[in-house]
């Protein structure tokens, strides 16, 4: 069942709107009126960097991942990690649209000597409360919708400036509260989904010198269904791949820079020819409207690395843009800068294309450690105008016990 077709069904008008709006722009799919969504998937909230730290970096942290969010980042960060770390983010989404919507994110990590380092999360996204509506616009009853994912990673150190890891999630996601939408009884959508990851620290002969590639691949898995019934396509969930590096160097004893660097794509494709007999537009038959639909992930993996055309007014062909492989991306570039392991400022740009997205932003952070215990702030200034991103602030708060 398509989501974005069952929202405005399902919900009071209000409620609808609020949340398609929160579930597009966490797909990265705000854009001019004009322009067609590049891609969008179901459960985006799988995409919101969980941590205050990377958040304040510019959405950086695959080459960086030294903390229990690496788990996010990239798994195999936690490798050569020494002992316990629990952290927790807390986050109001989207305040400008003025909807009850919050991210919340637990996470913490356990390293075991010669064995390697274990870690598990809670990813929670409350997207409120919400009126359900028959197609005349009775009321039918209330129910909160939310999105629920919940994890367990693990990364070792194969070789002395190498480390791999791994993961995999539980998804959950009640968007219906099972209420029937147009007709066709709904559930909430369960999936699986694995990450694998890489991290390259090599020795350049430096002691002050620190640089970092690394590499990896979330939520890889099967479609999700909110359709009771059985010849219902599933929505894609976000599979994506992230690279990039950083360079840390400690300028003397008390001052440290990091300068990081990521790009990160959507695994994500719609089959191009056939329907493959199956409903996807839920108009109860299979027809020329069902062509498309999400192309497995087993696939997609491989035939998401090609041009786009996106249409720009509706189907005219002299009006249509090809969106190229770098235009997918999406890019983060951020520093920090550290005093004697107590203080921190940081400072980072978004940018994503404007027909893939057009979420541009410059961030701001900073962070405190003391003793056992550490707290970051980021915000973000949202570059293009009136955009719900704008004023976000997120608060971290860990607590760290080294062996």
């Amino acid at each position: 069942m398509n989501l974005r077709r069952f929202r405005p069904a399902a919900l009071a008008a209000p409620a609808s709107a609020a949340l398609l709006v929160a579930g597009v722009l966490l797909a990265g799919a705000a854009r001019p009126a004009s322009a067609q969504i590049v891609q969008t998937t179901a459960v985006p909230f799988l995409q919101i960097e969980p941590d205050s730290r990377a958040a304040g970096m510019g959405m950086t942290g695959v080459a960086v991942a030294d903390n229990a969010s690496a788990l996010f980042w990239n798994p195999a960060g936690l490798a050569g990690q020494e002992g316990a770390e629990v952290t927790f983010t807390h986050a109001p989404w989207l305040p400008n649209l003025g909807a009850d919507l919050f991210f919340e994110y637990l996470a913490g990590k356990y390293a075991v000597p010669g064995v390697g380092t274990f870690a598990g999360h809670i990813t929670f996204l409350n997207l409120g409360e919400q009126t359900a509506t028959d197609p005349d616009g009775n009321e039918l009853g209330e129910f909160k919708s939310y999105d629920l994912a919940v994890g367990a990673s693990y990364g070792r150190q194969v070789l002395p400036t190498l480390s791999v890891g791994g993961g995999a999630r539980f998804i959950y996601s009640n968007l219906s509260g099972n209420f029937n939408a147009g007709g066709e009884a709904t559930k909430a959508g369960t999936a699986l989904a694995l990450d694998l990851g890489v991290l390259w620290r090599p020795d350049v002969g430096s002691e002050n010198i620190h640089p970092s590639l690394g590499l990896n691949l979330a939520n890889m898995g099967p479609h999700i269904s909110y359709s009771v019934a059985s010849d219902r396509g599933g929505d894609a969930i976000p599979s994506n791949i992230r690279l990039g590096g950083a360079l840390e160097y400690e300028i003397d004893d008390f001052n440290r820079v990091t300068f990081a660097v990521d790009a990160n794509k959507l695994l994500v494709a719609r089959k191009e020819e056939g329907n493959d007999g199956i409903d996807n537009d839920g108009d109860g038959e299979v027809d020329e409207a069902d062509e498309g639909g999400f192309e497995p992930f087993t696939s997609a993996l491989f035939s998401s690395w090609k041009s786009i055309t996106v249409d720009l007014d509706g189907g005219e062909p002299d009006n249509a843009e090809t969106v190229g492989l770098l235009r997918q991306f999406t890019y983060g570039l951020g520093a920090e800068y550290w005093y004697n392991d107590l203080f921190a400022i940081r400072t980072g740009y978004f940018y994503e294309d404007p027909l893939n997205g057009n979420r541009q932003f410059l961030t701001f952070g900073a962070g405190i450690r003391y003793s056992l215990v550490g707290v970051d702030l980021s915000y973000i200034y949202a570059l293009e105008e009136n955009s719900p991103l704008s004023e976000q602030i997120r608060f971290s708060v860990m607590l760290n016990v080294n062996r």
